[in-house]
């Protein structure tokens, strides 16, 4: 742990050392202007891991709004300035020097030209970026439609729907609004099903449970389920699930219910590994009916391929938030063999929701907010 916490200290000051060397030291000259951008690319370089730090254990919660938007324009800075660096290389050796004044130097040194423009447009771009992103993930999540075949559905029960509801992370920058336009959106559908594939919050009940309570308007069917994502078990899972029980969502902790025809199963996530809780494929799946479908719940992706001996038909994921911030979803890839929509996981059909949340930077470029409502088809 000691080391990992090193690396993410090291991680930062070194992205904060480049941004301060092309933002503020290759721009201008010594003066009080350098130094007070220097200021603030320390005080900025101490605010990222505190505000991880210190609203992960539940801590000044006012430091989410600027270290996370900060944390976001940091990120879009970086990926502005980082392609920049071959045609500014480029210019600073092809650029003929400007005219000399009387005391023989260059009246604007073109390295402090090319370092003035580059920083405008970074500065112009992930801003831009920024600003887009934050009114992507503050909005309302979009509405997803999807047909999805599947495999010895009874015919009776073709067109069941399915509402697909993850990462919705109820936390220090989403309150009471944000979890109740979800449900009316999921109530507007008519689903048979609501699936809530995991990381519902970011804190603990004492501190989250009263913006929690439009879950107990979910409208559906046949019921709400709800299984664990990873940062559930950061925020105190066993009190969250005696919570969610209480506001009318049951949880599926390596468990499975027969509807009609169907059986729904839920696997805890791998996250709950560590506490004792880690998923039980066997469990879950095990002793069932082979002729019957299964659509699995399960907040990552990448469990497929321990749930594929089972033969599962469908597995609903998150956890991914479609990347997010792009280009972040191609890193992602690295980790989530699926990262948004409908992908095969050794040959377990597997559907990933972008979520309706976000977590860390109030942002998502390239990834919107969404719920997914996807029908079920006989074939």
């Amino acid at each position: 742990m000691a080391g990992f916490v090193a690396l993410i200290f090291g991680v930062d000051l070194a992205i904060h050392f480049y941004l301060w060397k092309r933002l503020v030291r290759d721009v201008g000259g010594p003066g009080w202007k350098r130094v007070a951008g220097t200021v603030v690319a320390v005080v900025l370089a101490i605010l990222v891991p505190l505000t991880v730090g210190a609203t992960r254990g539940g801590h000044l919660w006012w430091l989410a709004w600027p270290g996370y938007v900060w944390i976001g324009l940091m990120f879009y800075l970086l990926v502005a300035l980082v392609p920049l660096e071959v045609p500014r290389l480029a210019l600073v050796r092809l650029w003929r020097p400007t005219a000399r004044t009387s005391g023989g130097e260059e009246s604007l040194s073109r390295r402090q030209a090319i370092a003035r423009g580059a920083a405008i447009v970074a500065g112009l771009a992930a801003t831009g970026t920024t600003g887009y992103g934050m009114r992507t993930a503050l909005g309302p999540p979009r509405l997803q439609r999807v047909q999805m075949p599947l495999a010895k559905l009874p015919r009776s029960m073709d067109g069941m729907r399915l509402a697909i509801v993850s990462d919705i992370h109820l936390g220090p920058l989403k309150g009471t609004h944000h979890v109740g336009r979800i449900v009316d959106l999921i109530n507007s559908v008519t689903a048979d099903i609501v699936c809530v594939v995991g990381d519902l919050v970011d804190g603990s009940v004492a501190e989250l449970g009263r913006f929690a309570e439009p879950l107990r308007g979910i409208e559906s069917r046949h019921g709400a389920y709800f299984v664990t994502g990873n940062h559930e078990y950061y925020s105190g899972f066993a009190p969250w699930i005696d919570e969610i029980k209480e506001l009318g969502v049951r949880p599926l902790r390596n468990e499975r219910v027969e509807i009609g025809g169907l059986d729904l199963a839920g696997v805890n996530d791998l996250g709950g590994v560590q506490y004792g809780d880690g998923p039980d494929f066997a469990r879950a799946l095990g002793g069932r009916d082979p002729g019957r479908p299964v659509v699995l719940m399960a907040h990552q992706p990448v469990v497929a391929r321990d749930a594929a001996p089972f033969g599962v038909d469908l597995q609903v994921s998150g956890h991914t938030h479609g990347g997010q911030m792009a280009p972040f979803n191609l890193l992602v890839k690295l980790q989530q063999p699926v990262v948004s929509g409908f992908g095969r996981v050794d040959g377990v059909p597997v559907f990933v929701t972008n979520g309706a949340g976000f977590w860390g930077p109030p942002l998502r470029v390239g990834a919107p907010p969404q719920v997914t409502v996807m029908d079920l088809r006989s074939v």
